[in-house]
C-alpha cells in the first residue's frame, strides 16, 4: 500500500480569510482536509495533495512505469468526483511519478481478455472521467506518455511538458489500435496527416515535436516542469470559477460543432456571463485600475 501525501488546506488558515457571499469558507477548508486523509487511505495507485486551490493527482505504480489499469482510472475517478464537489479545489493538475507520466495501458493485464469481454463489458468506458471534469485540468508530462498515457495527457485541457517527455500512439505494434481516444483526439490536436502517421507507425516524439505540431502547450526543462504547471494552475484557479466553466465549456465544444453553430454556442455563454456578479466586478475593477475581486458568483 502506497503512503499518499497529503497536503492538507490547514494552513490556509494562516492567511486571510476567503469569503463567499459574506461566509466564511474556514468550514470548507477543514472539510477538505477531512476529506482527503479518508480519501488517502484507499489510495494504492495515486498520490494526492490540495494546495493553493490546486487538486494535484500523481500516478504511482513505479514498477510499471505508470502504466494504466482498471484499478487505477476507478482511483482517479473517486479523486476527480471528490476534487468536483470540493470548493476548494479550482484546478486539477496530473502527472505521473519517476521518469514516466504514464508508459501506457497495463498490456499484461490485457493479455488474457477475449473479445466477448471486452465487448460485452464495454472495456475502458470509464477511463475518461477526467475529460468531462468541468473545472481546468493540465497535464504536466515529465516523461512518457505512450499509449493511453497520450490519451490520458490529451484528456486534459492543456499540456506541458519535460524536455525529456515522450508522446506516442504505439498499439499498432502490439497489433492493435488506440481505444480511448488516440485516433480522435489526437487528429483533432495535431491534424490528419501527423495523427495517421503516429497511428500507423507506432512513432514516439519528443516533447519538442510535441510542441511543434501543436499537441503541447509549452516544454520545460525536467526541474521546471512541476513549478511551472503549478504556476500556471494557481494564475488560472484565481479566476472566476463559474467564468472558467464557461471558457472551457466554449473551447470544447468547437470539436465537436460547426463554426457557426459553436460561434452561436459562444455568444449564448458570453450572454449568460452578464447574469453573474463576476462579470460586473472584473468589468468595473478593469474600470477603476483595479484588481477585481471575484466571488465566484
Amino acid at each position: 500500500v502506497v503512503v499518499v501525501v497529503v497536503v492538507c488546506c490547514l494552513k490556509m488558515l494562516m492567511v486571510p480569510r476567503l469569503f463567499v457571499g459574506g461566509v466564511q469558507r474556514v468550514s470548507n477548508v477543514m472539510r477538505c482536509a477531512t476529506q482527503l486523509r479518508t480519501m488517502a487511505t484507499n489510495f494504492e495507485h495515486l498520490q494526492v495533495s490540495v494546495e493553493d486551490g490546486v487538486g494535484q493527482i500523481t500516478l504511482y505504480r513505479p514498477k510499471s512505469l505508470n502504466a494504466l489499469c482498471d484499478e487505477l482510472m476507478r482511483e482517479m475517478n473517486v479523486v476527480v468526483d471528490e476534487f468536483e464537489a470540493n470548493p476548494d479545489v479550482r484546478v486539477m493538475v496530473i502527472t505521473g511519478s519517476g521518469k514516466a507520466f504514464a508508459a501506457g495501458a497495463d498490456i499484461k493485464q490485457m493479455v488474457p481478455r477475449t473479445f466477448q469481454e471486452v465487448y460485452s463489458g464495454n472495456f475502458l468506458s470509464f477511463w475518461d472521467r477526467i475529460a468531462h471534469a468541468t473545472k481546468p485540468t493540465i497535464a504536466a508530462v515529465n516523461g512518457f506518455a505512450l499509449g493511453g498515457g497520450c490519451e490520458l495527457a490529451m484528456m486534459c485541457d492543456i499540456i506541458y511538458a519535460s524536455e525529456k517527455a515522450k508522446f506516442g500512439q504505439p498499439e499498432i505494434n502490439l497489433g492493435t489500435i488506440p481505444g480511448a481516444g488516440g485516433t480522435q483526439r489526437l487528429t483533432r490536436a495535431v491534424g490528419k496527416s501527423n495523427a495517421m502517421e503516429l497511428c500507423l507507425t507506432g512513432d514516439i516524439i519528443s516533447a519538442q515535436e510535441a510542441k511543434a505540431m501543436g499537441l503541447v502547450s509549452k516544454v520545460f526543462p525536467a526541474d521546471e516542469l512541476m513549478p511551472k504547471t503549478m504556476e500556471l494552475a494557481k494564475k488560472i484557479a484565481s479566476k472566476s470559477q463559474p467564468i472558467l466553466q464557461m471558457a472551457k465549456e466554449a473551447v470544447n465544444k468547437s470539436q465537436e460543432l460547426s463554426l457557426h453553430e459553436g460561434l452561436q454556442y459562444e455568444k449564448r455563454l458570453f450572454h449568460s456571463s452578464f447574469a453573474t456578479h463576476d462579470r460586473k466586478e472584473g468589468m468595473t475593477a478593469f474600470q477603476e485600475k483595479r484588481k477585481p475581486d471575484f466571488k465566484d458568483e
